[in-house]
């Protein structure tokens, strides 16, 4: 659905994106990551054509993103912008139909996801005596009634409790299932495990890691598991064949966090235990999205 080519963006001596290029595949989640200050929100705001690039373009269906392409978008910005003495139910009409709804469409529209969201009694209320979880419901409501082709959420579960966050969470989910695309920025990782298909990681301007995060997350394994067996710690332990990274000895048990080193295996690893220790579980440690951000981000500063 969208492919951005090769785009630079420059403000004053900072520049904000530095030959970034990434591809947007339709009907999937994309995320879009990055420490605070890396240019996403840059991208975004290049996207929704808030602002222009410098050079590069932008690919939306087939075209180069043009002012058409504008009703076909919808933006959760991080920065939310509710009119605060206004009422919901007028405020959320009045941006329905600034996307283009009649009335009676924008109504219909307006009093279903009011209703599906248990906040029909929201109507006649003004933002400014709604929580920020609240005022947040709203927000996304207005981002995605007019049913754009392209959802951008930044940061959307921010204000959120765990029962709302869950809530957007799986309307997020539906609505992709429906044929929605999604481009997802958030700092919460476990997010990013739970709904992304693919991700690009943005550092300093630059992309520094795009991919499936299934591929991703396999491109990563570094042969680390965790070893539990009974017993006090062992010290005949093969340490030619692993180093121990971490250790904890409870009631009889030892739990053991260790990585085999090059030129072995996990068969190599069991070989040499089973003589020495009665094992009760291995398992491997599968890098987390938040352990390759930090781990990524890190190598690159």
């Amino acid at each position: 659905m969208l492919s951005v080519n090769n785009i630079v963006k420059q403000y004053a001596e900072h520049r904000a994106l530095d030959d970034v290029s990434l591809t947007v595949e339709q009907g999937k989640i994309f995320g879009l990551l990055g420490p605070n200050g890396a240019g996403k929100t840059s991208l975004i705001r290049i996207i929704t054509q808030i602002t222009a690039p410098d050079s590069g373009e932008v690919i939306f269906n087939g075209q180069r993103l043009n002012s058409n392409h504008i009703a076909q978008i919808g933006y959760l910005p991080e920065e939310r912008g509710l009119y605060k003495k206004m009422e919901i139910g007028e405020q959320v009409l009045y941006l329905a139909k600034l996307k283009g709804l009649s009335t009676a469409e924008a109504t219909k529209r307006v009093r279903y996801w009011f209703e599906k969201l248990e906040m029909g009694s929201w109507w006649n209320k003004k933002v400014e005596d709604l929580s920020k979880g609240m005022q947040q419901k709203v927000q996304f409501v207005a981002t995605i009634l007019h049913q754009p082709e392209l959802i951008i959420l930044d940061e959307p579960f921010s204000g959120f409790d765990p029962v709302n966050a869950e809530i957007i969470k799986n309307e997020i989910l539906e609505l992709n299932k429906q044929g929605a695309t999604f481009i997802f920025s958030t700092h919460r990782m476990e997010s990013v495990e739970e709904l992304c298909d693919s991700i690009a990681l943005i550092h300093r301007s630059k992309k520094i890691l795009d991919g499936s995060v299934e591929e991703i997350k396999e491109k990563y394994r570094n042969n680390t598991y965790w070893l539990e067996y009974q017993g006090e710690y062992n010290t005949e332990l093969p340490s030619d064949v692993f180093e121990v990274l971490q250790k904890d000895i409870r009631k009889g048990t030892t739990t053991l966090k260790v990585k085999i080193k090059e030129g072995q295996s996990a068969n190599n690893m069991l070989a040499a235990l089973l003589p020495v220790v009665n094992i009760q579980r291995l398992d491997e440690v599968i890098p987390t999205m938040n352990d390759i951000f930090i781990d990524q981000v890190k190598t690159k500063d």
